[in-house]
């Protein structure tokens, strides 16, 4: 089988514009909360989220095909135009047929569905827009991708939920793996920081309502943790063969070298008690990445902030990595940027290869006061960055539906 590495990346996300602004702020361990500026929240019990901050739109796209794209889908474009860009490819000399896109959104085009039901609800004549359906389809940005550059290769999204991104990169990793593409752009995007995304991820009591300190209301593994926060944004790696990477004289940044999936099987929204099926995946990707658990240098955990999924995600890492996880540095970037939903384990995977690339753990900010169901021993990386060498990562992200997935990362 062909090695997969990665040789560009992309990021738009709450606290930073583009991959080094973002790495910057991971190292500071900011955050990317604050009062929604896109609709009046006030109405909602939760009327803060992680939203992308001084974006200029018109900077990438002219007005009407700014029209065309949900904002999903221009996420979508703007972080793949700057990885492939990083990743110096070619187009006059790439095969475009063995190119292919592999993109994960967990929504998809909301806001543009959103729009158009409420122009259309009191019309005695509806009139839906023509681009509302390629606008809101949740595959719809690998095709634009693909459209863009011409790449003809594989081509498809991955809905899962916010293990979505994550299997898109499995998914990428397999194909080349297997020599049926050469290059995927891979990633993920999303944009739900809408009335129906803030109203009903609120009305399932999953997102925090620290209103009074948004700042501060995304802390994972803390006593007092009360819910996810809504974040937006994307991330894209560009993955090829190492010997297609070699021979074209591609820098590297790692090397993708194991992917797992599984499902808990239990519950549709709720994480198994003890973390079973997270447990399996996580089992399953050092297996597929031949290497043994004692290996890994650093967790990115799911981490989201809720009371129930950051413990069953610290027991199962547990039943996976026995007293190792006492040298282990875990943290949880959604500290930082929120929870982007399907785009998660895009955004997360940057976080680990710039963890990687720089030798620092990102931290896990707003700790305050420990949870005394989660052992004080572990290194959580509360509220500073560490400096440390990183020779193995992994990446954990688990979705509604108990949908599991898992990717590890070597340094070359």
């Amino acid at each position: 089988m062909h090695r997969v590495v990665v040789t560009g990346l992309g990021a738009l996300t709450p606290i930073g514009n583009d991959v080094e602004a973002f790495g910057k702020a991971l190292k500071e361990g900011r955050s990317g909360a604050a009062t929604i500026t896109q609709f009046d929240a006030s109405a909602f019990k939760t009327s803060f989220a992680c939203e992308i901050k001084d974006l200029d739109v018109e900077a990438y796209f002219d007005k009407r095909e700014a029209r065309r794209l949900d904002k999903f889908s221009q996420y979508a474009l703007i972080v793949a135009d700057e990885a492939i860009s990083d990743a110096e490819l070619d187009l006059k000399t790439l095969d475009l047929d063995r190119v292919g896109v592999i993109w994960g959104s967990g929504i998809g085009g909301l806001r543009s569905l959103e729009r158009e039901i409420e122009f259309n609800t009191n019309s005695q004549t509806p009139r839906y827009n023509p681009f509302m359906i390629p606008k809101m389809i949740a595959d719809i940005a690998p095709g634009q991708i693909s459209i863009k550059y011409g790449f003809r290769g594989v081509n498809f999204g991955t809905i899962s939920a916010c293990a979505s991104a994550t299997h898109a990169l499995i998914s990428a990793l397999d194909n080349i793996r297997l020599g049926r593409a050469d290059v995927v752009i891979s990633g993920g995007s999303e944009a739900a920081v809408t009335k129906a995304g803030i109203g009903g991820f609120g009305s399932m009591k999953a997102l925090s309502q620290r209103n009074d300190d948004p700042a501060t209301a995304s802390r994972p593994f803390d006593l007092h943790r009360d819910g996810f926060v809504l974040g937006e944004g994307g991330g894209c790696l560009v993955l090829e063969s190492l010997a297609h990477a070699e021979a074209r004289g591609a820098k590297i940044y790692a090397e993708l070298v194991g992917g797992g999936t599984t499902a808990d099987a239990h519950h549709i929204t709720a994480p198994h008690p003890e973390g079973a099926g997270a447990a399996a995946a996580m089992k399953i990707t050092l297996e597929d990445a031949q290497i043994e658990p004692k290996q890994i240098d650093y967790i990115n955990v799911h981490g989201t902030s809720t009371p129930l999924g950051d413990i069953a995600e610290l027991k199962a890492i547990k039943s996976v990595f026995g007293d190792h996880i006492y040298d282990l540095s875990i943290s949880s970037t959604k500290s930082m940027t929120g929870h982007l939903l399907g785009a998660s384990g895009a955004i997360e995977a940057v976080a680990s290869i710039l963890a990687m690339r720089d030798s620092f753990i990102p931290p896990t900010i707003n700790h305050s006061t420990d949870d005394p169901a989660i052992d004080s021993k572990l290194n959580l990386t509360f509220n500073k960055s560490e400096t440390k060498g990183i020779d193995l990562a992994l990446s954990n992200t688990f979705g509604f539906g108990g949908k599991n997935a898992c990717v590890i990362f070597k340094k070359v």
